[in-house]
């Protein structure tokens, strides 16, 4: 029997399997890494290397988020808290404890405590902590009630939907400024109408556009 296809024919079909093949792939793999725990679901709570109980530090003990997260109103990203904010208590504040073992390390040894990261967005996406917290956006809406939270877990799926839902119609998530780090604060009045006040007097228009989160 004769060749049916010619070898140019052949190499074509060829070129073309392996480049369908490795666009399969490639799909798979990038579906299952943006499909990852630590960046879509809800629920996700990682041990961490110290039990730092937020619930202990922010709700019993009332320290404000900035304290660690210092560069949250100032920056695009909150930062880790370094070991020398953690140990300007911890000097005196149950300083042999053994479960600040590993935070005495890292003071010791000039290195930082390898903490997990509990909440990650995708890397095309960006998110500007300080246009949010200086428009009224408190931390709860995000994290959820950290405070009372003995180890921190995803509270929302950090969507593109679920942004959107909150850029569409913000003003149930917008409040005073002075409470943005007030987790607990409860609104005098219907919240969305005190947030439609805020947003009216600051101008605020949140981006529904792809280049406002897509840069």
């Amino acid at each position: 029997m004769g060749q049916i296809f010619s070898q140019s024919t052949d190499r074509i079909l060829r070129v073309s399997a392996i480049t369908i093949a490795a666009c399969v792939i490639g799909t798979v793999s990038l579906l299952a890494y943006l499909g990852r725990p630590e960046i879509t679901d809800a629920g996700y709570q990682p041990r961490q290397p110290v039990p730092f109980s937020h619930k202990l530090h922010a709700g019993n003990l009332g320290m404000d988020c900035r304290y660690c997260h210092s560069t949250v109103e100032f920056s695009a990203h909150a930062a880790i808290p370094a070991t020398e904010t953690c140990m300007n208590c911890h000097k005196r504040v149950r300083a042999e404890s053994p479960l600040l073992a590993v935070v005495r390390a890292s003071a010791a040894n000039d290195t930082p405590v390898p903490w997990v990261r509990v909440h990650k967005l995708p890397e095309y996406a960006y998110f500007n902590h300080q246009a949010h917290l200086s428009a009224g956006v408190s931390c709860v809406s995000c994290h959820g009630r950290v405070d009372q939270m003995a180890e921190v877990k995803q509270v929302a799926p950090l969507s593109m939907g679920w942004c959107l839902d909150c850029h569409r119609d913000p003003a149930a998530n917008i409040r005073p400024a002075e409470f943005i780090t007030k987790l607990d604060w409860q609104a005098p009045r219907d919240a969305a109408e005190i947030g439609r006040e805020i947003i009216a007097a600051k101008g605020i228009s949140p981006p529904e556009h792809c280049s406002g989160c897509h840069r």
